[in-house]
């Protein structure tokens, strides 16, 4: 096929990546019990049968937030693999062409159509839906890849959709250290003034080299604001850590979102975090190595003293010496004028 990169790329859209899967088991008890423990979600609608009916509804239904996972294949089958669909191929081949080899997920944005109930039984299938004209970013040039997932249910009926976005980019390779400047040619109209010749024996020494210029730090990647949680990020601009509340019955939350998981309400204000937590659960990152962020990179979900939880960097610590229940106190990273962001350092520790 001719055409651009971008042109062959763009070509893809509508295409189907996914065929039809189907969840390997229907909406369950067991697994929405995992669920909401892990996630804690003390909802009653989807535990206790008589709270779900009392609620409005036929029964136990699952969190909405599930939708993805009844269809999630698992580690043993993620390993083993399986053969790409041509569309799915076709896509890698195109990407591995242009050296777009780096990935970063930037947005998932989630439509639920209905509640799922015990028993029911849920597809997916993804299609291409655009790929943008190349785009330079700060970590480096690309294209954005949106696919959509559609769930469905046992009667073909849509229950959700999924609209997915990838950067796919290009590394930025840093510059060679040491690398000369090239001599710009002489201006032949310019004759040298002998008066104006410099003394031999104050010439500089040809051993001592400039030290090359450091390559300025690229910008931490941009979170991805809405309306939901545009407030959050303009308060941490003023290192203020805010948390959701709402003001039907008080419950906090964290992330940001439009509707109160507990009573459904939309009516919502907030309250300042006191910058006291401790870590719940946490990963060293090692790879792969993005240049704006320092390594061996800690990556903690923290139990605010508020209850609510937030995934934040740790800092001031080495990796081997954090512990879960570790006490914390807030940090703030000043990343650059737009952008400041919560971090966590352990409690008693003299900032660094």
């Amino acid at each position: 096929m001719g055409g651009s990169l971008t042109e062959r790329l763009q070509a893809l859209a509508g295409r189907e990546l996914t065929a039809e899967t189907w969840a390997q088991d229907a909406v369950n008890q067991p697994m929405i019990r995992h669920w909401a423990e892990a996630m804690g979600d003390r909802n009653p609608i989807h535990l206790d049968e008589d709270a779900a009916r009392a609620a409005g509804r036929d029964g136990v239904v699952a969190p909405a937030t599930m939708l993805q996972a009844w269809t999630m294949r698992g580690y043993a089958a993620t390993v083993a693999g399986g053969p790409a669909s041509p569309v799915a191929a076709e896509l890698a081949a195109l990407l591995e062409e242009g050296g777009l080899t780096s990935v970063v997920a930037t947005d998932s944005e989630l439509e639920f159509v209905r509640e799922l109930r015990l028993g029911d039984r849920i597809s997916v299938t993804e299609t291409v839906e655009s790929v943008s004209p190349e785009k330079r970013t700060a970590l480096g040039t690309g294209h954005f890849v949106t696919t959509v997932k559609t769930y469905r249910d046992q009667d073909g009926e849509v229950v959700g959709t999924q609209r997915w976005r990838l950067l796919r980019f290009r590394p930025e390779r840093p510059a060679t250290p040491g690398t000369a400047a090239q001599p710009q040619p002489a201006d032949p109209a310019a004759q040298p003034d002998p008066a104006a010749q410099p003394d031999p024996a104050a010439q500089p020494d040809p051993a001592a080299q400039p030290e090359p210029a450091e390559k300025p730090r690229p910008l931490r990647p941009r979170p991805a604001t809405n309306r939901d949680n545009a407030f959050w990020f303009e308060a941490c601009l003023e290192h203020r850590l805010l948390i959701q509340r709402c003001t039907a019955c008080g419950t906090l939350r964290h992330p940001p979102g439009p509707c109160c998981g507990v009573c459904r309400s939309f009516d919502w204000d907030t309250v300042e975090a006191s910058g006291r937590g401790e870590v719940y659960s946490f990963v060293v990152n090692h790879h792969p190595r993005v240049p704006a962020f320092d390594y061996p990179l800690v990556v903690a979900v923290v139990e605010l003293a508020e209850g609510t939880r937030l995934i934040a960097n740790l800092m001031d610590v080495e990796p081997d010496r954090i512990r879960i229940g570790m006490p914390v106190v807030l940090e703030w990273i000043d990343a650059d004028p737009q952008l400041s962001l919560p971090a966590f350092r352990p409690a008693g520790t003299e900032k660094n």
